[in-house]
């Protein structure tokens, strides 16, 4: 898989952000197409940063900002 600076600057972008580090481990997990984590570990922000970054996107990144 070829990772393109999308990948870094996302990231880079959600850090900024101030979102939650499962979403962001989630996100990249989808992005480079990795099983998913195991069950006991996977939380609702881990699977809404896997799935969009299956889909290459931050739909659901703000609703996992940090308070």
């Amino acid at each position: 898989m070829k990772i393109d600076s999308s990948y870094y600057e996302t990231i880079d972008q959600l850090e900024k952000m101030g979102v939650e580090r499962d979403y962001i481990v989630g996100w990249i997990g989808g992005y480079m197409e990795n099983p998913e984590v195991e069950e006991q570990r996977r939380n609702d922000a881990y699977s809404a940063g896997y799935e969009d970054g299956k889909g290459r996107q931050t739909t659901n990144a703000e609703r996992w900002k940090a308070n």
